[in-house]
């Protein structure tokens, strides 16, 4: 199948990937993106997981887009999100077909999560998960929705 991405979205992949390789973990766009691109939807916002450190591969992604990329750090659950300036996200405006930033509402507005691949089992004496790292498998397979387990490489 094949997937349509705009300029804004291969410039975000490409910085990311960049990232993703400097630290040397596998990383992937996961979840409500890629089903949204398969049905050809509208894209609200970019979930990346990472086969290690989720955390420091958002450091590293805000690095890549350069000075001043706000990075929020959610320690407890071992996300962070970090929010793309429009004049980070190599706009060109000469391409009619792609959105422009700031985008309108309900497209990519420059937030984009990242989380660690994660497993999660519970017990029958409670509904809180123990999370444990895990693989990409691990990490769909605890997804509510199966389609919510596609991904896309971005290495």
């Amino acid at each position: 199948m094949q997937i349509t991405l705009t300029p804004q979205e291969l410039f975000i992949f490409k910085k990311i990937a960049s990232a993703a390789n400097n630290i040397g973990v596998e990383s992937y766009a996961i979840g409500g993106f890629v089903r949204d691109k398969i049905l050809n939807r509208v894209t609200k916002d970019i979930d990346i997981v990472c086969v290690g450190n989720g955390i420091s591969l958002a450091q590293e992604a805000a690095k890549q887009f350069g000075n001043n990329i706000a990075i929020n750090i959610f320690k407890t659950y071992g996300t962070a999100q970090i929010i793309i300036p429009p004049k980070y996200l190599g706009n060109n405006k000469s391409n009619t077909q792609s959105p422009s930033f700031p985008p309108p509402s309900g497209e990519i507005e420059g937030a984009i999560e990242f989380v660690g691949a994660r497993k999660e089992s519970y017990t029958s004496n409670s509904r809180n998960p123990t999370v444990e790292v895990g693989t990409l498998h691990d990490d769909q397979l605890r997804r509510d929705f199966t389609i919510n387990a596609m991904s896309i490489s971005l290495n």
